[in-house]
């Protein structure tokens, strides 16, 4: 629908609690006959798809409601409809599926050769994949909603869209729980790395001579960066990045995907809801604009999006089997389990594998902001072209929840009646939140046997960001593209960097072996049994245990 707005047209239904949040945010903006138009969508112009009783989310309500001083509601509402949008089946008349070619709309196989007038080879954005899905949760689904996906959920993927099956690659389904943390930790740290940065070309210009820091966010070590003063007044410093690693040359962690190529959660979103689902959201093409030629434009909001981002970013926090049963969450575990699952711990830092995932990292500020306080977080226009402030996406009114109090999922009931909040992030006495995140948002080379067979986004086939391990004892199978069916295959698998360390986990006695594998699978993912009624209407606490 051209125009900077984003109100109208058909899209995803509102549970009870976002519907009446919907209404009263509509009297913002047309009283009684807004409401009404909630509850009636009109009928679609050319090129719309209304279904019946669904509505998109107008991210001008939002703000509003942000001006307001009504935070909470705004971040609820978008939290609710964002759940709501990723348990959605989309049908065609929402957008979902694609122009593939032969009359088809999905495909697990990428297909360069339909090279025809709007076929898969001439889609806008380049299509590198899918679409695959008709819901989010149809892939991310294990051992609940929003978890991990099994290997029947890979995705095969052409980035150099040759059509060349040599050069296809494979990704295993990650899990999205814990997602804002990541992000806010990547923000802090690119800030940290930056400052250094503007430090080290201050000191060479004012000493006229060269100078270096050692780049340590949040004690992880990305080399060393260079500054040496011009020649010339004012005096322009000229870096030397050569001896930085693990980040690219412009210091900003790029924290999401396995490449580490996506720079926010926005950005992930938009673009699993093009590649996999075939839904493209109006920012990322333009607005009235049909870049996949399925006969349907505008298919996700500006206000979808941001949904979208708020509930992943809002997602719980892993949790630990010992954590459950302490709780009387699970059975309780039996003494041998507890101690061989902290020899395994011991085991795991004995071992070296802390060296990369670094069991504690610590955010200073645990308020996650849509969009982000940090400049480099958020984009200066959408890709469809358009002003971000201008669609409401307003870095002054943000939609903003703390990781510490506000996460709304696993707030529940123990046996005993006491109510505790599994979902949220431990604070310090500081107000900081400590993440238990087993991981360093640092890229290492991981040696040829992981190497993929071409070199995806140019940081080199066999380097990967480090995949945070926090609840891998619910998402097997493991490693990029699903090939470990175990714990013990993935870490013999190891290379490159982290051979050293393999080596010492393959010297072990099979008991200490044993423990460490323990160690790890205590580390599960939670959804508590009211959020997964809501959502699926399953009757039963979703944990693995091994």
């Amino acid at each position: 629908m051209p125009g900077q707005g984003d109100k109208g047209t058909a899209l995803v239904r509102l549970p009870s609690a976002a519907t009446a949040l919907a209404a009263g945010l509509l009297a913002l903006s047309g009283g009684a006959a807004a409401a009404e138009e909630a509850k009636h969508p009109p009928a679609a112009s050319d090129g719309e798809a209304v279904s019946e009783e669904v509505a998109h989310l107008d991210q001008r309500d939002l703000v509003e409601m942000v001006k307001q001083g009504r935070i909470r509601e705004a971040f609820e509402l978008a939290f609710e409809h964002g759940d709501e949008m990723f348990e959605t089946a989309f049908i065609a008349a929402d957008g979902v599926g694609v122009k593939v070619g032969n009359g088809a709309k999905f495909t697990r196989v990428p297909r360069a050769d339909l090279t025809g007038p709007e076929e898969w080879a001439n889609h806008i954005p380049a299509r590198i994949t899918g679409p695959n899905a008709a819901a989010c949760n149809g892939c991310h689904n294990k051992p609940a909603n929003d978890g991990a996906g099994g290997i029947e959920a890979n995705v095969v993927r052409d980035p150099l869209m040759t059509g060349n099956v040599a050069d296809y690659i494979e990704r295993n389904t990650p899990h999205l729980f814990g997602a804002g943390a990541v992000q806010r930790l990547a923000e802090e740290m690119t800030a940290e790395m930056r400052a250094a940065r503007a430090w080290v070309g201050e000191a060479a210009c004012a000493s006229g001579k060269p100078q270096s820091m050692r780049l340590q966010p949040k004690g992880i070590d990305f080399g060393t960066i260079e500054a040496r003063p011009s020649l010339t007044e004012p005096c322009a410093p000229r870096f030397d990045e050569s001896a930085v690693v693990g980040v690219d040359a412009d210091l900003v962690i790029r924290p999401f995907r396995w490449k580490g190529a996506d720079l926010s959660l926005r950005a992930f979103v938009r673009e699993g809801a093009n590649n996999e689902l075939g839904m493209q959201a109006a920012e990322l093409v333009g607005h009235g604009v049909d870049g996949d030629h399925d006969g349907v434009v505008d298919e996700l909001s500006v206000g979808d999006i941001t949904a979208l981002e708020i509930y992943v970013a809002a997602q719980p926090r892993p949790v630990t089997r010992v954590e459950l049963a302490e709780h009387g969450l699970i059975e309780p575990l039996t003494a041998d389990e507890i101690d061989a699952i902290a020899q395994g711990e011991a085991l795991f830092s004995q071992v070296g594998c802390d060296q990369c995932h670094r069991p504690t990292l610590t955010i200073e500020d645990p308020v996650f902001h849509v969009p982000s306080r940090s400049p480099l977080y958020r984009e200066a226009l959408f890709p469809g072209g358009q002003d971000p402030q201008a669609e409401g996406v307003d870095p002054i009114h943000t939609i903003s929840y703390d990781m510490t109090r506000d996460l709304p999922d696993n707030i529940v009931e123990k046996p005993d009646g006491a109510e505790i909040h599994l979902g949220v992030f431990a604070a310090d006495p500081q107000g900081r939140a400590t993440v238990p995140l087993y991981g360093d948002l640092k890229r290492h080379d991981m040696g040829p046997e992981l190497a993929d067979a071409i070199d995806e986004t140019g940081t080199g086939p066999s380097v990967w960001l480090t995949r945070p391990l926090w609840g891998i004892g619910s998402t097997d199978p493991y490693l990029h593209d699903g090939r470990a069916t175990t714990l013990d295959e993935a870490i013999r698998l190891h290379g490159g960097e982290s051979a050293a360390v393999r080596d010492t986990y393959v010297a072990l006695a099979e008991g200490e072996r044993a423990q460490l594998i323990a160690f790890l699978e205590n580390m599960v993912l939670f959804r508590d049994e009211e959020d997964e009624e809501e959502a699926e209407g399953q009757a039963e606490p979703v944990e693995v245990q091994r």
